[in-house]
C-alpha cells in the first residue's frame, strides 16, 4: 500500500476545484482533507488542526486573501508545508514571485493531468518540482542576479526594484505591474520613483537603456 498524500485544495472557482479532486479521488495514493475557496479558509483550517497536509494546492487569483499572500504567510508560519502555484499565469515574473515567497511547484491550469499529479508526488517526495519552463526562468534570475552584482553593488537596486525594472522593460504599465506583483498601484509608482533617482535616468526611456547598457533585465528582441 503506497503512502497516502494528504493535499488540501485552495481556489475560488469551485467547479475547477472539484475537478482536481475527482481527478485525485481516483489515485489510491492521494487523500483530498480539505477545500478553500481563499487563503484565510486555509489558514483558518490550518490554525485548527493537528495534522497538516503533505501539499497545498493554490490559485494565485483569490478573493479575501490571494495565493501569493497565503504563500507568504505560510512560508514563515508553516514551513514545512510544501506550497504548489496552480494557475493561469506563466509570466517570468508570476514564476518568480511564486518561486521566490515560498512555493514549492508551479504548474499551468491547463497542464496535463499527469504533470500535476507527477508535480504532487515529487513535492511530497523531495520537496519540489520544477519543470523546464521554470528552470530555465530559475537560471534566468540567477544570471540577472549574478550580472547586478558584477556591474553594481549588491545594495544598489533592491530585489523588488530589480522586478519592477524588468517589467517596465517588458511595455508593462502600472496596472499591470501592480496586478503582476500583487502591490499597490501607488508603491509601484514608488519602486518607478526611486528607480529614476538612483539611476538618475530622466523617463522611462532612460530606464530601458540603464537596464540594457547594465545587464539588470532580460529584454525580448
Amino acid at each position: 500500500m503506497k503512502n497516502v498524500i494528504k493535499v488540501v485544495l485552495v481556489d475560488d472557482e469551485i467547479l475547477f476545484r472539484q475537478g482536481i479532486k475527482f481527478m485525485l479521488d481516483r489515485e489510491e495514493d492521494f487523500q483530498v482533507v480539505f477545500q478553500a475557496s481563499n487563503g484565510k479558509e486555509l489558514l483558518d483550517y490550518l490554525d485548527n488542526t493537528d495534522e497538516q497536509p503533505d501539499a497545498i494546492l493554490t490559485d494565485l487569483k483569490m478573493p479575501v486573501l490571494n495565493g501569493v499572500e497565503t504563500t507568504k504567510i505560510l512560508h514563515k508560519k508553516y514551513p514545512s508545508t510544501k506550497i504548489i502555484a496552480l494557475t493561469s499565469y506563466d509570466s517570468h515574473s508570476f514564476v518568480a514571485n511564486m518561486i521566490d515567497v515560498g512555493a514549492a511547484a508551479f504548474v499551468l491550469k491547463n497542464a496535463k493531468p499527469e504533470e500535476l499529479l507527477y508535480a504532487i508526488r515529487q513535492v511530497a517526495d523531495k520537496g519540489f518540482y520544477y519543470n523546464e519552463k521554470v528552470l530555465k526562468i530559475l537560471k534566468e534570475i540567477e544570471l540577472m542576479k549574478k550580472n547586478a552584482k558584477s556591474e553594481l553593488d549588491a545594495a544598489f537596486l533592491s530585489p523588488r526594484e530589480i522586478e519592477v525594472l524588468q517589467l517596465i522593460c517588458e511595455q508593462k504599465n502600472t496596472a499591470q505591474i501592480a496586478e503582476i506583483l500583487f502591490i499597490s498601484p501607488r508603491t509601484v509608482e514608488g519602486h518607478r520613483t526611486n528607480l529614476l533617482l538612483k539611476t538618475e535616468s530622466k523617463n522611462i526611456a532612460g530606464l530601458v537603456v540603464f537596464a540594457i547598457q547594465n545587464r539588470l533585465a532580460l529584454i525580448d528582441m
